[in-house]
């Protein structure tokens, strides 16, 4: 079973943790104001924050990490019915308090859409890497 990186904790991907990149719970004066200064709902500005905001947040992560996560945005895109706005609701007592809401993101699912093209040119030797091997041995 593959453990998150530096616990004995077993690794439970969630789609939520793809946006990680983006809460700023306690940091609204630092990571609030960098990424404040982009349109969500602009293509130009969603790339530059997935870039520069989402994609370095699972630096720390093997290509097995990453391949697991991938898997699970790749499920969900094809999954027509699936509201992608409910991953950009905060928790407060979680704490998870996103850049902007669900009611500041005009095409949620778009939003991911982008996330998973260039996570696939980003990632695209972890992912093939890890693909080639029997995940079941993880």
């Amino acid at each position: 079973m593959l453990m998150q990186p530096f616990t004995e904790f077993p690794y439970e991907p969630r789609l939520s943790h793809l946006l990680s990149g983006i809460s700023i719970y306690d940091r609204e004066e630092t990571l609030g104001k960098a990424l404040w200064v982009y349109d969500p709902n602009k293509y130009e500005d969603q790339q530059e924050i997935i870039k520069n905001f989402i994609v370095p947040e699972f630096d720390y992560l093997t290509y097995r990490h990453r391949f697991l996560i991938y898997k699970i945005l790749e499920s969900h895109l094809q999954d027509a019915g699936f509201d992608f706005s409910g991953e950009f609701q905060s928790d407060f007592d979680n704490p998870r308090v996103l850049a902007w809401d669900k009611t500041e993101i005009i095409d949620p699912r778009g939003f991911f859409e982008h996330i998973y093209e260039i996570v696939t040119r980003s990632w695209r030797e972890d992912l093939l890497r890890a693909n080639l091997e029997d995940q079941d041995q993880w």
